[in-house]
C-alpha cells in the first residue's frame, strides 16, 4: 500500500487544488498536492518537500486531518492529510494541468480523486477545528 501526503493549504482563506495531468494516475482528476513519502522521511518532512518540489512554496504545517484508505482497481493507498498555511499564493506549475486558489466553500463543485473526497468533506466542516 502506498503511503501518501497532501497538503490542503491556506492562505487569505483561500485553498490551494490541483488537477492531475493527462499523463497521471487518475487523468484530470482534482487533489489536494502532495506525494509518497520516502523510507526514512517523516510524514511532515514529506509534506514540506513535495510541495516545494511540485509548487515552489513554503508552507507550514498547521494540523493533520484524518487519514483515508483507498482501494482503487490497480492499487491501493492510505492518505494522510495535513492543513498547511503559505505565506503567499505565488507558487510554480510544475506537474499538474491546472493548480487553483479557491474558496472553501467550492471545494465540493470539483471532480476529486475518490481518496480525496473524504478529506474534502472533513475539511469543509464548520468546526475549524484542527488537532495534530
Amino acid at each position: 500500500m502506498l503511503r501518501v501526503i497532501c497538503a490542503i493549504i491556506e492562505c487569505n482563506e483561500e485553498v490551494l487544488i490541483a488537477q492531475r495531468s493527462e499523463k497521471m494516475l487518475l487523468p484530470l482528476k482534482w487533489e489536494f498536492p502532495g506525494g509518497k513519502v520516502e523510507v526514512g522521511e517523516s510524514d511532515h518532512d514529506c509534506i514540506i518537500r513535495e510541495i516545494k518540489e511540485e509548487l515552489n512554496l513554503d508552507i507550514t504545517v498547521l494540523a493533520q486531518l484524518t487519514p483515508v484508505t483507498h482501494h482503487y482497481d490497480t492499487f491501493s493507498l492510505e492518505l494522510i492529510p495535513f492543513v498547511c498555511h503559505a505565506n503567499t499564493q505565488a507558487f510554480e506549475k510544475t506537474e499538474h494541468a491546472q493548480v487553483l486558489w479557491v474558496n472553501p466553500k467550492e471545494l465540493i463543485k470539483y471532480d476529486w480523486a475518490e481518496a480525496d473526497i473524504p478529506i474534502v468533506e472533513e475539511y469543509a466542516l464548520p468546526s475549524g477545528n484542527y488537532e495534530l
